[in-house]
């Protein structure tokens, strides 16, 4: 069935067969086996499963907003007390539905406060949260949640609904599928919109749940992530409790990521969360460090993306490098159409700010006034266009990007702190930050 192994936050593949040990080993592929961890004493942290990392989130920041949308023009906002009762409730939800333990949930939409309660209801619930690609096919949704045995397929709308009726069928485990935004335009048994589905955990008690909750290990798979199968078929990687857990804490400090009780972050979400990269940065950091997480609209990366950043004013952004390459041509555009002094003006300002970041060694050589000014008259005004005000820290993960955009967004005064991982890796392996930082 899954031909990836996972471990303490690393995940190693072969392709042999194996059979159960009774003695923990390091690996497993068997998503209801368990493997030995190890605790570095470089970043020691006790292994706990990703409902103990939430109850201590609770604990701390539950007054405090967790997750934001928008419907009909209006923010609505939902605190991290408020985030866990729902989670829950989504969890009964799923075991009234006949979710089994460590069988697989797949989660086909876009980033949403719903694909947050999914993914972590199915943890809580006992199973294994699976994303699937918005743009799979048909073919391509029934290869992922045939091979993770989905009990439930949670869908965004009736356009992926409608993949998952052309192979619902052919699918041995599934037992329900839910939609979660727009009204139901078929009627068949076990389909349910969400909030009939939200109202299911009604028949389940808090009691049935915690039983379930408590029989969870910190060294058992809770999240499985699909390759994207460029050669061959998409591999699912298993990730357990502790791989979730450790990398939440010790990736978001490496790139400086603040606890709420210092200062609470905010980002915004938009980035596939079937990709490891997303799911860490956006859904699993945001429960351990008190996140404050804006949804932006689906239509993010064909627009809109730069109008929600404006509105949310992250202090912490990431994207791949066509994102960031996207906002460097824009703003070309935008020069080449502007007046000759604005021109002159941004092509100095850039060039002060890029000398300054390029040769920090050199700063005391430079007129200290010249960087301050440039960015004061001409800089700033481009961040606050691009929505990045308040944002203190730029990544760039999950391809490489060239020298070109690095020092174009130097000259604006932003460093992209680089970021290099694999799903195998639970997301980050190796990054850049404010105390990490060195261009190459």
């Amino acid at each position: 069935m899954f031909c990836e192994f996972f471990c303490l936050n690393i995940t190693i593949f072969q392709y042999i067969n194996i059979f159960h040990f009774a003695e923990e080993k390091l690996w497993t592929t068997f998503s209801d086996g368990s493997v030995r961890l190890r605790i570095d004493s470089s970043c020691p942290q006790t292994p706990v499963t990703v409902h103990e990392m939430f109850l201590e989130c609770v604990g701390k920041y539950g007054s405090l907003n967790a997750l934001s949308s928008k419907t009909d023009g209006k923010w609505e906002h939902i605190t991290f007390k408020e985030y866990y009762h729902l989670c829950r409730q989504s969890a009964k939800a799923f075991l009234k539905l006949g979710l089994q333990r460590f069988y697989s949930v797949g989660i086909l939409g876009f980033n949403s406060t719903e694909w947050f309660l999914s993914a972590v209801g199915t943890v809580l619930a006992g199973g294994i949260t699976t994303g699937i690609y918005t743009t799979s096919s048909p073919e391509a949704c029934y290869y992922v949640a045939n091979d993770c045995r989905a009990n439930i397929i949670v869908v965004e709308n009736h356009k992926q609904l409608e993949k998952i009726l052309q192979i619902w069928e052919k699918l041995p485990h599934l037992k329900a599928v839910v939609q979660y935004k727009g009204s139901l335009q078929v009627k068949r048994s076990a389909l349910y919109t969400w909030k009939e589905f939200m109202e299911l955990g009604n028949h389940i008690s808090d009691e049935h749940l915690d039983e379930v909750i408590q029989s969870q290990k910190p060294n058992q798979c809770c999240v499985l992530i699909y390759t994207s199968g460029t050669t061959g078929n998409p591999k699912g990687v298993m990730l357990s409790h502790d791989n979730i857990t450790w990398t939440a804490a010790q990736a978001s400090r490496a790139g400086d990521m603040q606890p709420a009780e210092i200062r609470q972050e905010s980002i915004v979400s938009y980035l596939p969360l079937s990709h490891i990269a997303a799911q860490i940065y956006d859904l699993w950091t945001g429960i351990k460090w008190g996140e404050h997480v804006y949804f932006a609209n689906p239509d993010a990366l064909k627009g809109s993306l730069v109008d929600t950043l404006k509105e949310a004013q992250p202090t912490s952004h990431m994207g791949v490098p066509r994102v960031w390459e996207k906002i460097m041509e824009r703003i070309k555009e935008v020069s080449v159409q502007a007046g000759i002094v604005r021109r002159k003006m941004l092509s100095w300002a850039m060039s002060v700010s890029l000398e300054r970041n390029l040769n920090p060694s050199r700063n005391g050589e430079l007129k200290p006034i010249l960087p301050a000014v440039a960015d004061f008259l001409v800089l700033s005004k481009i961040r606050k266009m691009l929505g990045f005000s308040h944002c203190l820290k730029h990544f760039s993960g999950a391809a490489p990007i060239s020298a070109e955009t690095l020092e174009f967004f130097l000259g604006l005064n932003i460093i992209l702190y680089e970021a290099y991982g694999m799903s195998e890796t639970s997301g980050p392996h190796v990054m850049s930050g404010p105390h990490t930082y060195r261009f190459q």
